[in-house]
């Protein structure tokens, strides 16, 4: 689905962690790789965490939020994006998303607003940016918090501005899956010195500089390790590049799969520059097959796919009576074709090729 892009350089700076004994959370690479981050999402400051989730937890951390808050998230994204609001003790209300984008709907947002909200968490969804300026509308009028969760859009564009330069905070993962990796890892860019300050604080155990080993509050313990760090500097080296790849496999799936009826294919926005972090398409009624017989018939021609995240409404700990029909219609059609960097033109015109053949009567 996603082989990892891991240049001559990656050997290079962790062998230098290696042979300098700096492998854990001290060391030159990791101070490098948020200065480094950071600027190019367009912000001055950069925290980098031990995941995309233990980021969010800590944007969370730094915002407040905290037992009786609401914060409002997509129904459709991964599972950590809820989950980082309830370890802060909050609740997180689940809005639905626009069916042409499949980010975040702000008029959805706008009707699940109560006392209680305090944050908006808007997920930039496989690589696409949200439609940021009425979400940023809605919190400015009720003056919410806004956390962009990034972790699957490194590099996109939101009118013009990357995302990560467009929130209050913004989290971002380094999953092995992503496309710019560390192994695990991930990073809270913000402009605010003083949650950036916040921020490293809480991550290392919320312990003082002087005197030694006093902690005046609960921390926690998220920090990158220089060897992660070292391989990230290695990776910002080749992002604009890998950006433009990801295009080119995005240009060559719309090429491939254009004329095939019964596919809606993977949207950007006249307002977007999408990263197109995975390569998806929805498997309409009109396809002729459903979505987990396709995914049978490309798993037989060696072809690995993933489907939509389950919907957040559907899973045990986030159930709720509320029709978020988008969704819902969503999660049970969309399909994520392979994706990573390294793919070659004929790999992608194969899986074209495949999933050609595997449309059925209509």
């Amino acid at each position: 689905m996603y082989e990892p892009f891991l240049g001559n350089k990656v050997r290079q700076y962790v062998l230098d962690c290696v042979e300098s004994g700096w492998i854990s959370s001290l060391g030159q690479y990791v101070a490098r790789f948020e200065a480094e981050f950071s600027r190019f999402c367009g912000v001055p400051y950069g925290i980098a965490t031990s995941n995309g989730t233990t980021a969010l937890h800590l944007a969370l951390g730094v915002l407040g939020i905290k037992p009786g808050d609401e914060v409002i998230v997509p129904a459709l994204t991964f599972v950590a994006t809820a989950n980082a609001v309830t370890y802060t003790g909050a609740t997180p209300v689940l809005a639905d998303v626009d069916p042409v984008t499949w980010t975040l709907d702000p008029e959805s947002v706008r009707r699940q607003i109560t006392p209680r909200t305090r944050a908006i968490i808007p997920v930039h969804l496989y690589g696409h940016p949200c439609d940021m300026d009425p979400i940023l509308a809605v919190a400015r009028e009720h003056d919410l918090w806004v956390v962009e969760d990034a972790a699957e859009a490194h590099g996109a564009r939101y009118r013009g501005r990357r995302v990560g330069s467009l929130g209050d905070l913004a989290c971002f993962s380094f999953y092995g899956n992503k496309i710019i990796t560390t192994g695990e890892g991930g990073m809270v860019v913000t402009a605010n010195r003083e949650w950036a300050d916040r921020a490293a604080f809480l991550r290392d155990h919320a312990m003082l500089k002087a005197p030694h080993y006093y902690h005046p509050e609960i921390g926690y313990n998220y920090r990158m390790t220089n060897i992660q760090a070292a391989i990230g500097c290695a990776q910002m080296e080749e992002i604009g590049t890998l950006l433009e790849r990801k295009r080119t496999i995005a240009e060559a799936y719309r090429a491939g799969l254009a004329s095939i009826p019964g596919l809606t294919l993977a949207p950007e926005a006249n307002w977007a520059w999408s990263v197109f972090w995975m390569y998806s398409v929805l498997i309409e009624p009109s396809f002729g097959r459903e979505r987990e017989a396709v995914r049978e018939g490309l798993r037989t021609a060696g072809i690995d796919t993933r489907p939509f995240f389950v919907p957040l409404h559907e899973l045990p700990p986030y159930r709720t009576a509320d029709p978020l029909l988008v969704a819902s219609r969503l999660g049970a059609v969309g399909l994520n074709l392979p994706s990573g960097t390294p793919l070659t033109s004929e790999q992608v015109a194969s899986v074209c090729r495949a999933l050609a053949a595997l449309r059925g009567p209509v």
